[in-house]
């Protein structure tokens, strides 16, 4: 175990002594950043929370995190109240409650937090632990869009894509997808990808399936695979397969 510097030495060093100590092992990363946030730092407490909830530099510990993350959010660390929102939402460290994950979504997103808008949103497209408010979903999410968020963008063009809200527009589906792509979002290039299929543009919609690959979630991998493996194209068909081996791979080896 890595000892951690005090708080008196950590207030001592130079900055190129923390840039050294913050570019070193994980565990001296994890212990210089603990000592910070036990010194009240809601920037470090955020980040330690994380680490925690990553398993970096520490045991995994979703429930410790949640603590970390409740002192920052106390603090009014925006990215804080928005992961005390994510562990409720998703169940890391306490039970599901969709109802406090929204409330703390809405605190962040009132605060301007492009995350907590899309989060927000979400919960108001779907019901979940709020009453269903798409108009507002669609609100938030343009706000969020407007501050560059790639995940909010992909959802405003599958408003856009199903006639949610507004009158169903492909061309205007296909334009948030393509911008959602380009912002790094996995479901955008998969999205963006469709609409390349759709125009007869297989080489480029393989090139952007690929890049969807690269940061999506093992059930949004396999969901690509079910809609690849029914493609007319044997191209595309080919990349199904190849994803349903590397999920069943990657399976067999957790």
């Amino acid at each position: 175990m890595t000892d951690a510097p005090s708080l008196d030495t950590l207030n001592g060093m130079s900055a190129e002594e923390l840039a050294a100590r913050l570019s070193g092992p994980p565990e001296a990363r994890a212990a210089l950043v603990r000592t910070a946030a036990e010194g009240g730092v809601a920037e470090a407490q955020a980040v330690y929370g994380q680490m925690l909830l990553d398993g970096v530099g520490v045991e995994l510990d979703p429930r410790e995190a949640l603590r970390w993350f409740s002192r920052a959010a106390a603090q009014g660390h925006l990215l804080a109240i928005n992961m005390v929102g994510r562990c409720y939402d998703l169940g890391w460290g306490v039970a599901i409650d969709k109802a406090r994950a929204a409330e703390w979504y809405r605190t962040a997103a009132r605060r301007g937090l492009d995350w907590g808008m899309y989060n927000y949103a979400t919960l108001l497209a779907l019901g979940h632990g709020v009453v269903e408010d798409r108009p507002a979903a669609l609100d938030w999410l343009r706000k969020a869009a407007a501050l560059g968020n790639a995940k909010a963008i992909n959802f405003v063009g599958s408003f856009y894509e199903d006639g949610w809200v507004v009158e169903r527009d492909t061309a205007v589906a296909a334009e948030h997808y393509a911008r959602a792509a380009a912002g790094g979002d996995f479901r955008g290039h998969f999205n963006h990808a469709r609409m390349l299929i759709g125009e007869g543009r297989i080489d480029e919609a393989m090139a952007a399936i690929e890049r969807a690959g690269v940061g999506a979630t093992p059930r949004f991998r396999g969901q690509m695979a079910g809609f690849l493996l029914a493609s007319t194209s044997p191209e595309l068909r080919e990349v199904g397969a190849r994803l349903n081996a590397e999920i069943d791979s990657h399976y067999k080896l957790a």
